[in-house]
């Protein structure tokens, strides 16, 4: 049984950074209306005036706040209170980090954010957890790992009754059910429903890959993937195949590899009728009809339906092959030309024939063979209508007697 774990650390990573970013704002915001009420209270002093109760300053303060708010968001409707605000706000959408840190690679939107995270490397944290041995930089943080020993989760959401620790998550889950996507790239349009999803994307436009491998040198846009990338160096392997004892070095490689036994493929093309195991393999597929190629080459300007395809183009250009065989010195500029090329070595077949007992080393050679007992013949001869179970047949049929 495989360990989900590993799963949930991009997610958990992603969804730390987004609430991060929803909560800081909520915080700036409430500071700012307790220091304008604490000068309220200091102007009242110095004149002699009674000052007004505290839900009453508080309501007053709101409406002067609401009435000043005459800068507004073109990208999601926000009103803030002045240009600057705006412009601070509008790197949500732009994905903007004009603050750099000077200990680590770390981009930040605002110079407040980036001092709140040099505390780390300053390694002063003054609040210390009173359930286990946390320590913590600021009181805000401690207050909400205090959460995780209560068990308490506040914040309901009102169309599945889901509930959650932080109303930043409660935020970022509504968008599941109102499908709002308010974060929009400024270079190519596509919209996110978290900020944190934005500045992901941006990196693909940037080409900024701030987080690198100690080991090997590559660099990666996200530190999720630089962790999932350091699995090759150690070469641990925790997931294992109960069907037929292959292991993988992430708990999302084996889910995929499992699809392979259960031949179930849920995911199907409305337009031309395919089946895929994921639904990421139906919506790339779904760019054949609709053409939509995102990711261009600068090299040369071909242009791809995915990142990876992309990457992978450009080993052609950078002569890069950062395969190694572990039996050999061969080295490959794609990880399935690897795998494969390795069974050379270990004599794997991992590909069993369903009908008979034989088993194969690629799965284009299972699915071949397949058609000996199915009786598929999907290849034809445009000259004489002849059909065939493999394109090499339907190749040599044609040069011996077409040609």
């Amino acid at each position: 049984m495989r360990d989900p774990e590993p799963c949930r650390i991009k997610h958990t990573e992603d969804t730390e950074e987004l609430t991060e970013l929803i909560e800081e704002n909520e915080d700036n915001e409430e500071l700012s209306e307790v220091e304008h009420f604490k000068v309220q209270r200091k102007n009242h002093f110095k004149t002699g005036e009674k000052p007004l109760k505290c839900c009453q300053s508080k309501q007053l303060i709101l409406r002067k706040t609401r009435a000043k708010k005459s800068f507004t968001c073109t990208q999601c409707g926000k009103r803030l209170t002045s240009k600057y605000n705006l412009d601070i706000h509008m790197r949500l959408h732009t994905g903007e980090k004009p603050y750099k840190c000077s200990h680590c690679d770390k981009r930040f939107s605002r110079s407040d954010h980036l001092k709140r995270h040099e505390i780390i490397h300053s390694e002063k944290k003054p609040y210390k957890c009173s359930h286990c041995d946390k320590r913590f930089s600021r009181s805000d943080r401690l207050k909400k790992h205090d959460i995780i020993h209560s068990g308490e989760k506040p914040y309901t959401c009102d169309q599945c009754g889901k509930r959650f620790t932080l109303k930043g998550n409660l935020t970022a889950h509504i968008r599941v059910h109102t499908g709002e996507k308010p974060f929009t790239c400024v270079q190519c349009g596509k919209s996110f429903s978290h900020s944190a999803q934005l500045m992901h994307h941006m990196n693909l436009h940037t080409g900024e890959k701030p987080f690198t491998c100690v080991q090997c040198g590559k660099s990666f846009s996200q530190s999720s993937k630089l962790k999932q990338h350091m699995n090759i160096h150690t070469g641990e392997k925790l997931y294992s195949c109960g069907q037929c004892g292959k292991t993988f070095l992430w708990a999302t490689n084996l889910t995929t590899h499992l699809k392979v036994h259960t031949k179930e493929k849920p995911h199907s093309c409305y337009l031309c009728g395919k089946s895929f195991s994921l639904l990421q393999s139906l919506k790339l597929h779904q760019k054949i009809h609709t053409g939509v190629r995102d990711y261009m080459c600068f090299e040369c300007e071909k242009t791809f339906t995915s990142a990876s395809n992309l990457k992978k183009h450009e080993r052609i250009h950078t002569g890069e092959k950062p395969y190694k065989c572990s039996h050999c010195d061969k080295r490959f500029n794609v990880s399935s030309s690897l795998k494969t090329h390795e069974r050379i070595h270990t004599g794997e077949k991992p590909y069993k024939c369903s009908h008979c007992d034989k088993r194969f080393n690629h799965s284009v050679s299972l699915k071949t063979h397949e058609r000996i007992h199915t009786g598929e013949t999907p290849y034809h001869c445009p000259a004489c209508g002849k059909c065939f179970n493999n394109s090499s047949s339907l190749h040599s049929h044609t040069k011996n007697n077409h040609s």
